[in-house]
């Protein structure tokens, strides 16, 4: 890592990490997923659909996370 990033304040560092993230989002939209990727999507959906009672509606965990924030 660049001792210059060392030197940043949080605020900049989010702000630097969010334009790095802008800047590779497309691309990464592109990529194939892995093999390990695309299992571990099956496992998470066979679950959810093996035991919905564990499943959290997404108006409940945005909820939650915005609580958190």
């Amino acid at each position: 890592m660049e001792p210059s990033f060392d030197l940043m304040t949080t605020a900049e560092r989010i702000l630097y990490v969010q334009d790095l993230w802008d800047r590779i989002a497309p691309e990464a939209e592109q990529a194939p997923l892995t093999a390990a990727q695309a299992a571990e999507i099956d496992r998470r959906v066979e679950d959810s659909l093996a035991h919905p009672e564990r499943s959290v509606p997404w108006e409940v965990a945005r909820e939650q996370m915005r609580r958190r924030v």
